[in-house]
């Protein structure tokens, strides 16, 4: 017998410390306003620093006398900042990085949910296939979706929920499972993408600094990252199936949104079966076009003045766009063959009533977006980051363990600062010439950076999109709160920063290439 929300009503998912975790989580306020509270909080924090001359020199900005220049923590109640609180307060909510993501896409996304598209195709999927096997093909797909970016976020995690519903496990799971791998798992893939192009741009720009000749190797962390796609995949399937799919019991199918639940019992009818095939062609239509708009005349999702992955700039950017348009397309024709929608009026209506589902996730996001904005008006993410570069420069540990320390310094400010071109822009001016000079390359420096960026994003409320997980779970599971959430993701965490910190000292100390051309050591030229 099960409760609402789909948990066994047997007392497994209360006990030991995720249990505790949950509880106290649960008992916190509403996330909406332990935002609120802690704008409060850093105001305070804000004033104090001030008042203290909490300071850091900047690694990379100079005065005209070449001097660093000096960050200063500033008050949150200062005049200026007190201005752009009020004065830019739309423009700080809209300015949300990843709102405009979310709208985009589930505008689309809405429609193949309720045209009933996503239940009919999971139901196809799943009907003979290995059950056995669903854990680690959503965990390599979530991974290789990096490519996909902030589209990975929007799109497959909320599949990977209505995929694991259809096979008839708990759909939290699979999307505990699907955000650890897009997002704990944040660097691993098989192939190079954009994310690579813009960290090794950083790096170049660190590393010449010191040597003024060091020119980037976009594919310099392809062996490494191949490499913890490999050590990730065991241990987010473990953690999903050993451990966190036990702790959340049966999940009742009476308890899932109409628009999202599935029976994989019941056979597809004839409609079904001929909008599936038509959305197949959409689909297809869709693909055809975007490759045209890549190849195409004119190549205009093509960056011609760019080398190597960063030329797919434009088209990785495209994917929210592309995936707004192959839901919609395919949603409708499917729709109107299998008896949905009959007419413009209906997608209209859909459209309007993903909206609605999304209501709560924009009163989060108004307040997440703030805090965020205002952490970073106060200065202190910058000074932590640097002051926590400064102390690893201070040890004077052996070679692998100085970059498992790395590792572990990037978890830690992924905490405060979620954005991973803003920790590294602050970060590699110090790590990277240091490291440099003492005979580790950039691209070993590199690899322990993004193994620590990773880690902890699933566990981190300031991580941009913690919010939107939030409200997957809770489309599923009601009463699924703050601290369930991070019960949830906890393990992975756990697993994935302990795996990847055994993968980046063991690969420095075998000097293992971490890419083309690209060795553990490094020589001064």
């Amino acid at each position: 017998m099960a409760q609402r929300g789909g948990r066994a009503n047997d007392g497994r998912a209360n006990g030991g410390v995720l249990g505790w975790i949950e509880r106290t989580g649960n008992r916190l306020p509403d996330p909406v306003f332990i935002f609120f509270y802690l704008i409060a909080a850093l105001v305070v924090i804000s004033v104090l620093a001030s008042v203290a001359g909490y300071s850091a020199l900047h690694p990379t900005q100079h005065d005209a006398h070449g001097a660093p220049v000096l960050i200063a923590a500033t008050s949150l109640l200062a005049p200026e900042n007190i201005r752009r609180l009020w004065a830019d307060m739309p423009l700080t909510f809209t300015g949300f990085h990843p709102l405009g993501y979310v709208l985009v896409v589930m505008l689309g996304a809405g429609i193949a949910e309720r045209t009933g598209l996503f239940a009919a195709a999971m139901r196809g999927a799943v009907h003979g296939a290995p059950k056995a096997l669903l854990t680690p093909m959503v965990a390599l797909v979530a991974m290789m979706g990096n490519l996909a970016a902030d589209a990975a976020y929007v799109v497959l995690i909320p599949l990977a929920g209505i995929l694991y519903a259809a096979a008839g496990r708990h759909p939290i799971a699979g999307i505990a499972c699907a955000f650890a791998g897009v997002s704990g798992a944040f660097s691993a893939n098989l192939l190079p993408g954009q994310l690579d192009a813009l960290l090794f741009g950083i790096t170049e720009a660190a590393a010449e600094a010191l040597v003024p000749s060091w020119d980037a190797n976009i594919v310099g962390n392809w062996y490494f990252i191949s490499g913890m796609t490999l050590v990730f995949l065991p241990v987010i399937w473990y953690v999903t199936d050993r451990v966190i799919e036990p702790r959340l019991g049966v999940h009742a199918a009476a308890d899932a949104p109409p628009e999202l639940s599935v029976d994989e019992q019941k056979p597809l009818d004839a409609a079904q079966k001929k909008g599936l095939a038509r959305a197949g062609i959409a689909a297809l239509a869709v693909v055809l076009l975007w490759a045209w708009f890549l190849f195409g005349p004119g190549t205009p999702l093509l960056d011609q003045a760019a080398q190597g992955p960063a030329r797919l700039s434009p088209f990785f950017k495209s994917l929210v766009a592309g995936f707004f348009v192959l839901f919609l397309a395919c949603g409708w024709v499917y729709g109107v063959a299998a008896g949905t929608v009959n007419g413009h009026r209906d997608i209209v209506r859909m459209m309007q009533e993903s909206m609605a589902d999304l209501a709560y996730y924009l009163v989060l996001a108004f307040a997440a977006a703030h805090f965020i904005a205002m952490f970073a008006w106060s200065n202190l993410g910058l000074i932590f980051a640097v002051q926590g570069a400064e102390l690893i420069r201070a040890s004077k540990l052996p070679v692998p363990a100085l970059l498992g320390l790395i590792v572990l310094l990037t978890g830690a400010v992924n905490l405060f600062v979620g954005s991973a071109s803003a920790k590294w822009a602050l970060l590699a001016p110090v790590l990277v010439p240091m490291m440099m000079l003492l005979g580790v390359s950039p691209e070993a420096t590199t690899a322990a950076y993004r193994v620590g960026d990773g880690a902890t994003n699933i566990i981190t409320p300031l991580m941009v999109y913690f919010p939107l997980i939030l409200t997957f779970c809770q489309r599923w599971q009601k009463d699924f709160g703050l601290g369930s959430l991070a019960a949830t993701m906890i393990p992975y965490s756990i697993g994935l920063l302990a795996v990847g910190l055994a993968l980046t000292i063991g690969w420095i100390a075998l000097e293992i290439p971490l890419g083309p051309a690209a060795p553990v050591h490094y020589t001064i030229p």
